[in-house]
């Protein structure tokens, strides 16, 4: 499904943010990328969206060569992977159902598609109350509930979650994880980018431990070890 293969990354004029990263991703895989801050977790995320390109190395994404895909057709990519932020990144002036709406409408989804979907995955990430509600009227756990919601309306194949409980408290934080976990159990592979230690040791799944840029351990239930 997604294959890292001796993938360097150098940054002007000579920071290696990533050095020979090579790995494999099946489908229906939950999978941890931890590190400390710099250790290539972002860049590497970015390098599966082809907002970045490679030093060196191939990254490969359903048996197409990501940095080969012309840059008309890198929308058609990037529709198959829904993101997850930090900093949830909603839109101030629109209401928690005109925030999943837009993510449809940029994409060309028809009014009858998103009165279907909306509602669906509001139902999904708990928040059907919430759908007129602007994002200040929400709690933080809320909010990253409907950015997750958000990243789930086109239906990816793939969601990355980068740090996406770095702004939540523990009990929020677990049910964000909780709400991951019952979206990869639907089908969906998730790739979370996080250096929550407890997070990760009560996962019991995958866990790829970057260090320098380097993969320095890649284990099937991984802890949390730096």
């Amino acid at each position: 499904m997604i294959k890292f293969q001796n993938i360097t990354k150098i940054y002007p004029p000579d920071i290696v943010a990533l050095e020979n990263v090579s790995f494999e991703i099946k489908s229906r895989e939950f999978v941890s990328i931890v590190g400390r801050s710099g250790a290539g977790k972002t860049t590497l995320l970015k390098l599966l969206l082809a907002e970045e390109k490679p030093t060196q190395g191939r990254i490969f994404f359903d048996g197409q060569e990501v940095q080969k895909i012309k840059p008309g057709n890198l929308p058609k990519l990037r529709r198959k992977i829904g993101v997850v932020f930090q900093d949830y990144k909603l839109l101030s002036s629109r209401k928690v159902y005109e925030n999943i709406a837009y993510a449809m409408e940029v994409i060309g989804a028809t009014d009858e598609e998103i009165a279907r979907d909306v509602p669906e995955v509001l139902e999904i990430v708990g928040l059907s109350d919430r759908a007129f509600n602007f994002p200040a009227e929400l709690s933080a756990g809320e909010r990253q509930r409907v950015a997750i919601a958000r990243a789930l309306v086109h239906r990816p194949e793939i969601i990355l979650a980068d740090e996406p409980t770095g702004n939540l408290d523990p009990y929020n934080s677990l049910d964000i994880i909780q709400l991951l976990l019952k979206i990869n159990e639907l089908g969906t592979i998730i790739i979370l980018a996080t250096h929550d230690k407890e997070i990760i040791n009560s996962l019991g799944k995958r866990v790829i431990t970057l260090e320098k840029g380097r993969v320095i351990r890649d284990e099937e239930k991984g802890r949390f070890i730096l």
